[in-house]
């Protein structure tokens, strides 16, 4: 016997609540109460129910719409990101759609009520349990901030912990003894796994890194400057080198230690990540980890591509970064 597919009346029936509550509820309108908007969700994940906001069932048309799921567009990653994504999908006839969001809700209903082919994704806010609902459904879903991988589900991820481990590597090799990292995003997947990777090469060398050795930086050249000055300023012993999460972070922290009579690289060496376009430019010119956002943005919509159209199985995509030395460090002097 065929599986009749689930209604949104199955849902109201269920829920023992109106078609409208219902619609209301999946679609984020904010007239009930919260108790009544989880009831009725979790009645419609228990029934596996499918929105369809277009109105008429698509499961078997093609959209020729790709999505990306963001929570900024702010900063060079996203914006290299974003254009990279969308010249790819020029290429393969597919319109791309941008959603900024922190709603999970919102974002589902998006995916899975069939107004786009299939997704990528690069949101902290879809979690676990929608990412089940995903496989569940058998959705193209190509994950850009996390090790996932599906019949239809793909990740293309920098290979951030190997990353910070080689980081710490050239630093140990030019005679550093001392370090801090600027931390990016504290939730964010590449700066985690290049934190890991660089205090885990630091410790197999014998060197204590402790929480006292993280400095704030929020992937932000301002908030990293605030954060390297009050370091300096604080009379605490400066390391003689710092790895940031990323480049603009990076160059905050060198302007902070510049403007706070610090020489860089003679007295501390800095290391960014991401090798952004500026980072050759500013004064010394910086010493980073390259990634490519293009490559990854271009990737990851080849990936989707193909998981939509049947032609591969879900995989993880992993990009090798390598260092750029540049005028922020040198080699310590005994």
């Amino acid at each position: 016997m065929v599986k009749q597919k689930v209604t949104i009346k199955d849902v109201a029936r269920e829920a023992g609540v109106s078609i409208s509550t219902v619609s209301n509820a999946l679609n984020g309108v904010d007239v009930l109460r919260p108790e009544t908007k989880q009831h009725i969700l979790d009645v419609a994940e228990r029934l596996n129910y499918v929105p369809n906001l277009n109105g008429r069932n698509l499961k078997s048309q093609c959209t020729k719409v790709i999505g990306l799921f963001l929570t900024s567009i702010r900063g060079t990653y996203y914006n290299i990101l974003a254009d990279a994504v969308y010249q790819e999908c020029k290429k393969y006839g597919y319109e791309l759609n941008i959603f900024i969001s922190e709603r999970a809700d919102n974002m589902m209903a998006n995916i899975l009520g069939k107004r786009m082919d299939g997704a990528i994704i690069l949101n902290k806010d879809i979690r676990e349990k929608e990412t089940i609902l995903l496989q569940k459904t058998q959705t193209p879903i190509v994950f850009l901030d996390r090790e996932l991988q599906g019949e239809r589900m793909t990740s293309v991820i920098f290979d951030s912990y190997h990353e910070g481990e080689m980081v710490a590597q050239y630093l140990l090799s030019i005679g550093h003894h001392t370090f801090a990292y600027i931390n990016g995003a504290s939730d964010n997947y590449d700066n985690m796994k290049r934190m890991q990777g660089f205090q885990t090469a630091l410790m197999q060398s014998g060197i204590q890194f402790d929480e006292i050795d993280i400095i704030e930086g929020e992937f932000e050249k301002e908030i990293a400057y605030e954060s390297m000055k009050q370091f300096v300023q604080s009379g605490r012993p400066l390391p003689e080198a710092v790895f940031a999460a990323n480049d603009l972070s990076a160059i905050g922290a060198v302007k902070a230690l510049i403007d706070g009579g610090i020489e860089v690289p003679e007295q501390v060496s800095v290391v960014g990540c991401d090798d952004i376009e500026i980072a050759s430019l500013v004064r010394p010119s910086l010493t980073t980890m390259r990634t490519s956002f293009e490559k990854q943005g271009t990737l990851a919509v080849q990936h989707l591509i193909a998981l939509i159209s049947g032609e591969e199985k879900g995989c993880i995509d992993v990009l090798q970064g390598r260092i750029i030395p540049r005028e922020s460090t040198c080699a310590r002097r005994i």
